[in-house]
Protein backbone atom coordinates (compact mmCIF):
# COMPACT_ATOMS: atom_id res chain seq x y z
CA UNK A 1 0.00 0.00 0.00
CA UNK A 2 1.17 3.51 -0.83
CA UNK A 3 1.88 5.82 2.11
CA UNK A 4 -0.17 8.53 0.39
CA UNK A 5 0.63 11.56 2.55
CA UNK A 6 4.35 10.76 2.72
CA UNK A 7 4.55 10.30 -1.08
CA UNK A 8 2.58 13.53 -1.63
CA UNK A 9 5.00 15.46 0.61
CA UNK A 10 7.95 13.88 -1.25
CA UNK A 11 6.49 14.99 -4.59
CA UNK A 12 6.01 18.53 -3.28
CA UNK A 13 9.51 18.62 -1.75
CA UNK A 14 11.29 17.27 -4.85
CA UNK A 15 8.94 18.87 -7.43
CA UNK A 16 8.97 15.47 -9.20
CA UNK A 17 5.77 15.61 -11.25
CA UNK A 18 6.52 12.25 -12.88
CA UNK A 19 5.41 10.52 -9.66
CA UNK A 20 1.86 11.93 -9.81
CA UNK A 21 0.61 9.28 -12.26
CA UNK A 22 1.29 6.39 -9.86
CA UNK A 23 -0.24 8.22 -6.90
CA UNK A 24 -3.65 8.97 -8.48
CA UNK A 25 -6.41 6.47 -9.24
CA UNK A 26 -7.65 6.43 -12.83
CA UNK A 27 -11.12 7.57 -11.70
CA UNK A 28 -9.95 10.39 -9.38
CA UNK A 29 -12.29 13.35 -8.88
CA UNK A 30 -10.66 16.76 -8.74
CA UNK A 31 -12.39 19.81 -7.26
CA UNK A 32 -10.68 23.07 -8.20
CA UNK A 33 -11.27 26.36 -6.41
CA UNK A 34 -11.57 28.09 -9.79
CA UNK A 35 -13.59 25.59 -11.87
CA UNK A 36 -17.21 25.00 -10.89
CA UNK A 37 -17.51 21.49 -12.33
CA UNK A 38 -15.59 18.64 -10.72
CA UNK A 39 -13.04 17.12 -13.08
CA UNK A 40 -13.29 13.35 -13.42
CA UNK A 41 -10.37 11.11 -14.24
CA UNK A 42 -6.62 11.22 -14.15
CA UNK A 43 -6.34 12.63 -17.70
CA UNK A 44 -8.05 15.85 -16.56
CA UNK A 45 -6.76 15.99 -12.98
CA UNK A 46 -3.04 15.67 -13.60
CA UNK A 47 -2.72 18.60 -16.04
CA UNK A 48 -4.52 20.86 -13.54
CA UNK A 49 -2.15 19.76 -10.78
CA UNK A 50 0.91 20.13 -12.99
CA UNK A 51 -0.15 23.69 -13.84
CA UNK A 52 -0.85 24.36 -10.16
CA UNK A 53 2.64 23.19 -9.22
CA UNK A 54 4.08 25.85 -11.53
CA UNK A 55 1.83 28.53 -10.01
CA UNK A 56 1.99 27.59 -6.30
CA UNK A 57 5.31 25.93 -5.62
CA UNK A 58 7.64 28.84 -5.10
CA UNK A 59 10.11 29.29 -2.23
CA UNK A 60 7.35 30.54 0.12
CA UNK A 61 5.06 27.51 -0.22
CA UNK A 62 4.72 25.43 2.93
CA UNK A 63 2.28 23.13 4.63
CA UNK A 64 1.47 24.57 8.06
CA UNK A 65 -0.96 21.99 9.44
CA UNK A 66 -2.00 18.43 8.73
CA UNK A 67 -4.98 16.39 9.89
CA UNK A 68 -4.96 12.76 8.77
CA UNK A 69 -7.30 9.82 9.04
CA UNK A 70 -7.11 6.23 7.83
CA UNK A 71 -8.00 7.12 4.23
CA UNK A 72 -8.04 10.89 4.09
CA UNK A 73 -6.08 14.00 5.00
CA UNK A 74 -6.47 17.76 5.10
CA UNK A 75 -3.22 19.62 4.46
CA UNK A 76 -3.29 23.35 5.17
CA UNK A 77 -0.82 25.43 3.20
CA UNK A 78 0.39 29.00 2.90
CA UNK A 79 2.14 30.69 -0.02
CA UNK A 80 2.87 34.21 -1.20
CA UNK A 81 2.24 35.00 -4.87
CA UNK A 82 2.62 38.50 -6.31
CA UNK A 83 2.76 39.96 -2.79
CA UNK A 84 -0.49 38.27 -1.71
CA UNK A 85 -0.49 35.79 1.16
CA UNK A 86 -2.71 32.85 0.23
CA UNK A 87 -4.08 30.29 2.66
CA UNK A 88 -5.52 27.05 1.40
CA UNK A 89 -6.22 23.42 2.07
CA UNK A 90 -5.73 20.26 0.05
CA UNK A 91 -8.41 17.74 1.01
CA UNK A 92 -7.31 14.28 -0.09
CA UNK A 93 -9.05 10.88 -0.01
CA UNK A 94 -7.47 7.61 -1.09
CA UNK A 95 -8.49 4.01 -1.74
CA UNK A 96 -7.30 0.80 -0.05
CA UNK A 97 -4.16 0.78 -2.21
CA UNK A 98 -3.33 4.37 -1.20
CA UNK A 99 -4.13 5.88 -4.61
CA UNK A 100 -5.83 9.26 -4.47
CA UNK A 101 -9.51 9.06 -5.48
CA UNK A 102 -10.53 12.62 -4.53
CA UNK A 103 -8.54 15.83 -4.40
CA UNK A 104 -10.19 19.10 -3.39
CA UNK A 105 -8.49 22.49 -3.09
CA UNK A 106 -9.92 25.48 -1.22
CA UNK A 107 -8.37 28.95 -1.06
CA UNK A 108 -8.75 32.25 0.73
CA UNK A 109 -9.06 35.23 0.49
CA UNK A 110 -11.21 36.05 -2.54
CA UNK A 111 -8.32 38.02 -4.05
CA UNK A 112 -6.37 34.76 -3.99
CA UNK A 113 -9.06 32.89 -5.90
CA UNK A 114 -9.08 35.61 -8.56
CA UNK A 115 -5.28 35.69 -8.78
CA UNK A 116 -5.02 31.90 -9.04
CA UNK A 117 -7.75 31.86 -11.70
CA UNK A 118 -5.71 34.32 -13.75
CA UNK A 119 -2.37 32.53 -13.25
CA UNK A 120 -3.81 29.06 -13.86
CA UNK A 121 -5.52 30.34 -17.01
CA UNK A 122 -2.20 31.65 -18.30
CA UNK A 123 -0.44 28.38 -17.50
CA UNK A 124 -3.15 26.24 -19.09
CA UNK A 125 -3.18 28.47 -22.17
CA UNK A 126 0.58 27.94 -22.62
CA UNK A 127 0.16 24.20 -22.24
CA UNK A 128 -2.83 24.00 -24.56
CA UNK A 129 -0.86 25.83 -27.26
CA UNK A 130 1.81 23.13 -27.00
CA UNK A 131 -0.54 20.13 -26.92
CA UNK A 132 -3.92 20.96 -28.46
CA UNK A 133 -5.49 17.50 -28.16
CA UNK A 134 -4.85 16.89 -24.47
CA UNK A 135 -5.60 20.38 -23.19
CA UNK A 136 -8.61 21.46 -25.27
CA UNK A 137 -11.17 19.97 -22.86
CA UNK A 138 -9.27 21.21 -19.82
CA UNK A 139 -9.04 24.76 -21.15
CA UNK A 140 -12.73 24.72 -22.11
CA UNK A 141 -13.74 23.70 -18.56
CA UNK A 142 -11.43 26.31 -17.07
CA UNK A 143 -12.83 29.08 -19.29
CA UNK A 144 -16.28 28.36 -17.87
CA UNK A 145 -15.23 29.67 -14.44
CA UNK A 146 -18.35 30.21 -12.42
CA UNK A 147 -18.75 31.73 -8.96
CA UNK A 148 -21.89 29.81 -8.04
Amino acid sequence: MIDTVRVWHDIIRTRDLSRLDDLFADDVMFYSPVVYTPQSGKSLTLPYLQAAFHVFLNETFSYVREVTGDRDAVLEFQVEIDGLTINGVDMIKWDDAGRIVEFKVMLRPLKAVNLIHQKMGEMLAKRSNNDQANFAAIRNNFDRFDDR
